[in-house]
């Protein structure tokens, strides 16, 4: 039975087609504008062809509307409009806004991708909640120029690594459809993480690289106009040690926006130890702080692994082979804030008993419907209020990864990263940005 939702899932949103955008538009274009509207300090002023809108006003106005209706309005309005728009500040000021005050004007988009596959598959996450049965949610696939993985994503930003040589990296903004030029990071990654340092206003990539000698070394290359990478302390734990009391849980580490870190799970090696591994971007320091106890009646042969839900990390643990348990910690670094957040029931039609897998949070909404990766390979949607579970129509017909399963009966080997649309663009921090790496993929008949 599907779950029952709110009846209002997301706020109205506003886009181009609204008619006080369309009036926006009338009054500021090309008709309107003649030798005595000007550019004052980067702000909009207007003297005649309509009402004198102070130039404050104009950008708060635009401020409040969603980014990627911007991206349009931007290539269709004025010259001075679309100046501000594309400005470095104003996405700032508006990425602050949309994540602080009003998540509808950043739309949560969920980007896919396959190993060894050009393509990059975008959806909507709120028509994954909204649409009906009958409705399916559309897949938008986008086409690189090589095979590339997504590392992380950060304000907007993808990460791409190529798949191919592994010492290539772009930056890419898929609501804007912007990219960093290919950026040559050398070696090989072992463990890798994208994430943004706050403090200094920088976007930086951290790799354990393998040398040509098999030594490794831990690096972080920060995005910029002189772009290069800068050794730090070793990883502490070191690669195909044997003498390690605890592994390394997945290959990426996941950012935890406003605290400047990527974060890995720790497992032992022969124990019930659980724990997180913290990586400073800002200090490029190293701590570790504990994970959610593990209750005796856990299944220790499936493996944990570390997500992010709202903002903060996420760990769910098997349970009895009877459900899974989700624990979230809503004070960054505080082992006291892990929060039992559901339990959710076995199904018969989300558990593959061949399989070690866990379920995987990637996204709640209003604190009662989680979509999740279940270990059968299915997307779903779980009220954790009823128990009653649900599998969104996703039509992936047009993402040209035939080897696979279509989305809607199995994920197969598609990973799936969650990011917010946003107006930031490569350039705002001295990168050389283009629009040819990655583009819009149109299959053949």
């Amino acid at each position: 039975m599907r779950p029952h939702y709110p009846s209002k899932l997301f706020s109205e949103l506003v886009d181009a087609s609204n008619p006080k955008i369309q009036l926006m538009e009338r009054m500021n274009s090309p008709l309107h504008d003649d030798d005595n509207d000007y550019e004052r300090k980067g702000k909009v002023v207007t003297t005649t062809g309509m009402p004198a809108l102070m130039d404050e006003l104009i950008e708060e106005i635009l401020l409040r509307i969603p980014a990627s209706s911007l991206v349009r309005l931007r290539n269709s309005v004025c010259g001075s409009w679309r100046t501000l728009i594309s400005s470095s500040q104003f996405a700032q000021d508006h990425l602050r806004r949309s994540m602080a005050v009003d998540l509808a004007l950043t739309h949560l988009r969920i980007a896919y991708y396959s190993y060894s596959n050009p393509i990059i598959g975008i959806f909507s996450a709120r028509s994954v909640f909204e649409n009906p049965p009958r409705e399916p949610t559309k897949v938008v696939p986008y086409e690189g120029r090589r095979c590339r993985s997504i590392i992380g994503s950060c304000n907007g930003l993808l990460c791409l690594l190529d798949d191919e040589l592994e010492d290539r990296a772009i930056l890419w903004n898929p609501c804007t459809g912007l990219t960093s030029q290919p950026l040559k990071i050398g070696g090989i990654f072992h463990y890798c993480g994208f994430g943004y340092d706050h403090v200094n206003d920088k976007y930086k990539l951290l790799g354990i690289v393998i040398k040509k000698s098999g030594e490794s070394v831990t690096r972080i290359f920060t995005f910029g106009p002189k772009s290069k990478w800068r050794t730090i302390q070793d990883f502490p734990y070191r690669l195909l040690d044997r003498d390690n009391k605890a592994s390394v849980v997945g290959r990426t580490g996941r950012f935890v926006s406003g605290t400047g870190t990527l974060n890995w799970l720790l497992r032992g090696r022969r124990s019930s130890f659980v724990a997180v591994l913290s990586v400073d971007l800002v200090k490029e320091t190293y701590s570790q702080f504990s994970a959610p106890s593990r209750d005796s009646d856990d299944d220790r042969s499936v493996f944990p692994r570390l997500d992010i839900l709202g903002g903060c990390l996420a760990v769910c643990y098997e349970t009895k082979k009877t459900h899974w348990t989700l624990w979230l910690m809503k004070e960054y670094g505080v082992p006291q804030s892990w929060t039992k957040l559901a339990i959710i029931r076995h199904h018969p039609l989300l558990i593959n008993s061949r399989l070690n897998y866990v379920l995987r949070p990637m996204y709640m909404l209003k604190n009662d419907v989680l979509l999740g990766k279940s270990p059968s390979g299915k997307l779903v949607l779980c009220n954790i209020i009823d128990g009653s579970i649900y599998f969104p129509n996703i039509d992936s017909s047009s993402d040209g990864m035939t080897k696979h399963r279509p989305l809607s009966r199995g994920v197969g080997s598609r990973i799936f990263h969650i990011y917010h649309e946003s107006l930031v663009s490569p350039s705002h921090f001295g990168l050389p940005s283009c629009s040819s790496e990655m583009r819009l993929f149109k299959p053949t008949l």
